[in-house]
C-alpha cells in the first residue's frame, strides 16, 4: 500500500505508543507530537496526509490546534476525546474535523475510521455520488447555479468556496431536488457505504451549506428539513 504520512498528536505517552505501532503495522509513516505547539509545527513542516488529534493536550488544546490548522491547510483531522458529551464532537466537526473517535477505543474501529477519512479526502480514490445521467452539466435552482463539469456553485453572481463534500452533497440534493433522502443515505451516497462516522456528519455539512447559500440560515427556504426523514432542495 502507498505510504500516507500520519501525525498523531497525543500526550498519553502509552497511548501514542500504541497508536504508533498499530498505525505502523499497517504501513503508515508515522510522526508524532505531545502538545498542540508541537503539532502545529510539526504540521506545517512535514505535510501529513492526515492527523489524528486528541483534544485534551497542553500548551494548545485540540479544537485550537484544529481551527488554525483548517486556516492554514485541508489536511483531513480525526479527533481523539475523551469526553462523551455530543456538543464536543459538534463543536470539532464545526471546527472542520473530518470525522472522531471517543475514548476508550476498539483498534480496529479507529484504523477503519483512518481509512475512511482519507479515502474521503481524496487522498485515496473513492466513488462519485451518483447523478443522473439525464441531467445537464449546469442546473439552475433561482439564483444558485451548480456546474457539474467544473465543480463550481455560483449565487447569483458569486462564486462560493464549498469544500468538496459540501459540493457533492449539494450537487446531489439539487439534481433530486423535491425529493427527500433520509441522513443514512446521504451518508452513503456522499460519504460511502462504508464511512463509519454518524449521521451527525450531515447535520453538519447541511448547516454549513445553509450558512452559504439561504439568505436567511434559520429558516431555510432551499435546504429544507423533513421532520424525523431527512432533507429536501427546493427551488
Amino acid at each position: 500500500m502507498t505510504s500516507y504520512k500520519v501525525l498523531i498528536v497525543e500526550d498519553d505517552q502509552t497511548l501514542q505508543g500504541v497508536l504508533s505501532y498499530n498505525l505502523s503495522k499497517e504501513g503508515y509513516e508515522v510522526i508524532t507530537a505531545s502538545d498542540g505547539m508541537e503539532a502545529l509545527e510539526a504540521a506545517r513542516s512535514l505535510n501529513p496526509d492526515l492527523i489524528v488529534l486528541d483534544i485534551m493536550l497542553p500548551e494548545l488544546d485540540g479544537l485550537e490546534v484544529c481551527r488554525i490548522l483548517r486556516q492554514e491547510m485541508n489536511v483531513p483531522i480525526l479527533m481523539l476525546t475523551a469526553k462523551t458529551e455530543e456538543i464536543d464532537k459538534v463543536v470539532g466537526l464545526e471546527l472542520g474535523a473530518d470525522d472522531y473517535v471517543t475514548k476508550p477505543f476498539n483498534m480496529r474501529e479507529l484504523l477503519a475510521r483512518v481509512k475512511a477519512v482519507l479515502r474521503r479526502s481524496g487522498t485515496v480514490q473513492e466513488a462519485k455520488p451518483t447523478i443522473p445521467k439525464a441531467i445537464t452539466p449546469t442546473i439552475t435552482a433561482g439564483d444558485l447555479q451548480v456546474d457539474y463539469d467544473h465543480h463550481q456553485v455560483r449565487l447569483g453572481t458569486t462564486v462560493l468556496e464549498l469544500s468538496p463534500k459540501e459540493f457533492d452533497l449539494l450537487a446531489f440534493l439539487v439534481a433530486n431536488k423535491g425529493r427527500v433522502f433520509s441522513r443514512d443515505l446521504l451518508l452513503e451516497k456522499i460519504w460511502g457505504y462504508d464511512y463509519v462516522g454518524g449521521t451527525r456528519t450531515v447535520d453538519v455539512h447541511i448547516r454549513w451549506l445553509r450558512r452559504k447559500i439561504e439568505s436567511d440560515p434559520a429558516n431555510p427556504k432551499h435546504l429544507l428539513t423533513v421532520r424525523s426523514v431527512g432533507y429536501k432542495f427546493e427551488e
